[in-house]
């Protein structure tokens, strides 16, 4: 049986960071490991999140943090890919970035169009693209351990992404979600910004049934 391929491209919600051990939800915890779970067989679910990631910022602190830099080596590993997932935007309201929600959605073109464009890996040639949103940041995270490092206004820009996502979205002929809103659970209350055991099995029941509807149509 041939899989279809499914490229999780995120941050460290995609990778599991959990801020109450300081260490990594397990493989019964992690969205993208239930995801899994919930497609069955049929599906192969690629794990590929690193803290700290960006669509296309390069970081002045930590080296590697650039997506753009890394999308075509990630999907050229993994082909052939039916589907990639992106999911990246909260590391972009870092204040160090001095990036508006516009210019973070501007970001995430060029990390879109520069996917689409590694043809290659694609299955049939055909890109196909669904953009998260992430889970809008609390204003609290700036009490938090994380407020200093993440600067001001993050959590301002980070309820604007949805709205300018969406519009990217639609502008390259990529599916959207918005996991602000299939998320009810609230984000963790130690740094405010990081997906709850509650927030990753949440998140994976809507991506789940997006996915599926998304290869029957």
């Amino acid at each position: 049986m041939i899989k279809k391929h499914i490229v999780c491209f995120g941050d460290s919600n995609t990778h599991g960071y959990c801020a109450v051990t300081n260490g990594r939800f397990d493989e019964d915890e992690r969205w993208c490991c239930l995801l899994q779970k919930m497609l069955g067989n049929e599906y192969l679910v690629i794990e590929e999140g690193l803290s700290g990631r960006t669509t296309s910022f390069t970081d002045p602190i930590h080296e590697g943090l650039n997506g753009l830099d890394y999308i075509y080596p990630c999907l050229m590993s993994h082909e052939p890919v039916d589907l990639l997932v992106i999911m990246l935007g909260t590391n972009d309201t870092k204040e160090r970035f001095g990036a508006s929600s516009a210019c973070i959605a501007l970001g995430l073109k060029r990390l879109i169009d520069k996917a689409v464009s590694t043809t290659d890996c694609w299955n049939n040639a055909t890109a196909n693209i669904l953009i998260v949103s992430p889970q809008n940041i609390d204003k609290r995270y700036e009490t938090s351990n994380v407020g200093e490092t993440m600067g001001r206004g993050c959590a301002e820009k980070s309820e604007g992404l949805a709205e300018k996502f969406a519009e990217i979205a639609q502008l390259t002929g990529c599916h959207f979600m918005d996991a602000d809103k299939v998320i009810t659970a609230p984000v963790n209350d130690i740094d405010y910004m990081h997906l709850t055991l509650e927030g990753h099995r949440q998140l994976a029941e809507a991506l789940a049934k997006k996915i599926t509807e998304l290869f029957v149509l």
